[in-house]
């Protein structure tokens, strides 16, 4: 998992999942992953199946029809404190404190997707990630997900 401190965004305060997925997809075109029309396939997913994945984390990524909008496959991460609600309007609350946007190019978004699963399935290493002061720290602790 090759993160960038471009694609990281720290304390960040959103108030709606749909700006959080907007903000995780921005990063992604702007560092060229994936166009804008690409942030649009992210929030149709959303629409459709829910990214919240447990543990503080929602992991959206584009429907199959917008992977003609993915330039390469990449990686970003909004950090938000407060935490943001991912749920639909009848559930539960599911705050999320971790946006993982990813763009995958090949089927290459599974991988990604398993490597973020395995490392966030340990809700501890979520809170480090929630409770990181800089970018570095959020891609050093995403390291070890590579080195395991």
């Amino acid at each position: 998992m090759d993160i960038k401190k471009e694609t990281v965004l720290l304390d960040q305060q959103v108030t709606t999942k749909k700006e959080a997925i907007q903000l995780a997809g921005q990063l992604l075109v702007k560092n060229d992953y994936a166009q804008p029309e690409y942030i649009d396939s992210m929030l149709e997913r959303e629409t459709d199946l829910s990214t919240y994945m447990g543990n503080f984390i929602a992991i959206p990524h584009g429907t199959d029809d917008g992977r003609k909008y993915i330039n390469k496959t990449g990686i970003s991460i909004v950090q938000i404190p407060m935490g943001v609600n991912f749920s639909s309007n009848n559930e539960s609350e599911n705050i999320v404190t971790i946006v993982f946007g990813i763009a995958g190019l090949n089927g290459e978004h599974l991988d990604l997707l398993s490597q973020i699963s395995i490392f966030c399935s340990d809700v501890n290493n979520v809170v480090k990630l929630a409770d990181a002061q800089s970018k570095e720290e959020i891609i050093n602790l995403l390291k070890e997900v590579n080195s395991k």
